[in-house]
């Protein structure tokens, strides 16, 4: 068995492990980047929190190097959408061995949580439903937005005279819009007139509908991609069968 088959295939029992072990890598680089932010840790639990940092790193180098030499169409994978978050796993802590010691770049290697969708077949197929209904939930993320600042621009026009210190402009409206339609409700800035109240009513009924909606559209492409999943193995174990049978 080739080096390619166990880093670009799963059906394997080796492609398997490898999968495996790199899911396994990644929950342990994101326990470990979570744990270096408890205040009041030894510097004996630094320093192998460091070391941790080191291994996980270089294997990650590894992996990336192997799916380079493997791929059939190598810069075709180099900037796909894996290629640039297997990048973006290791850059960080190179930049930060080459001395670039920035909490933001630091930061960036919470972006190895999203190396987790080639590896879970809960994501994988997640990914597949939003694909599938990508059109109807761009839709409605326009129109959400467009929802957002119509009840800005609503909010400004009643409240701004009655509270001008709360609703200064657009942009004050705009995050009362957004805490309210997605239900934090933090209640640091509301409506207290009667037109803003009864305005952000209607706001409200509106945008619980649109909000929501994009549930019900992921739920339905999940189930669709379930179904379909379920074909594609049963008309796999009837090949199987009748594989067999002619043998």
């Amino acid at each position: 068995m080739s080096i390619a088959e166990i880093v670009n295939n799963n059906d394997t029992v080796a492609g398997r492990v490898f999968d495996g072990f790199i899911f396994f890598l990644i929950i342990l680089s994101l326990f470990t980047f979570s744990v270096e932010t408890l205040p009041g840790l030894t510097e004996e639990y630094q320093r192998y929190l460091h070391y941790s940092e080191v291994v996980i790193s270089i294997l990650f180098t590894i992996e990336y190097i192997l799916r380079i030499v493997t791929a059939e169409k190598k810069t075709e994978y180099i900037f796909s959408f894996y290629g640039f978050i297997d990048l973006m796993a290791i850059l960080p802590f190179y930049l930060v061995f080459l001395g670039v010691d920035l909490y933001v770049i630091r930061a960036l290697r919470v972006l190895r949580i999203v190396k987790l969708t080639r590896y879970s077949v809960a994501m994988i197929r997640l990914g597949k439903a939003f694909s599938i209904a990508k059109g109807e939930v761009v839709v409605f993320l326009l129109a959400t937005l467009v929802l957002l600042y119509l009840a800005a621009v609503g909010v400004y026009i009643f409240e701004s005279r009655a509270q001008p210190e709360n609703f200064q402009s657009i942009f004050d409206g705009l995050w009362w819009a957004v805490a309210s339609l997605t239900t934090v409700g933090y209640g640091d800035i509301y409506p207290v007139t009667a037109g803003g109240k009864l305005f952000t009513f209607i706001v409200l009924i509106f945008g619980l509908g649109i909000v929501a909606a994009p549930a019900g559209i992921i739920s339905s492409a999940l189930t669709q991609v379930r179904n379909e999943e379920i074909k594609e193995e049963e008309n796999q174990s009837r090949e199987a069968e009748r594989g067999q049978d002619s043998q």
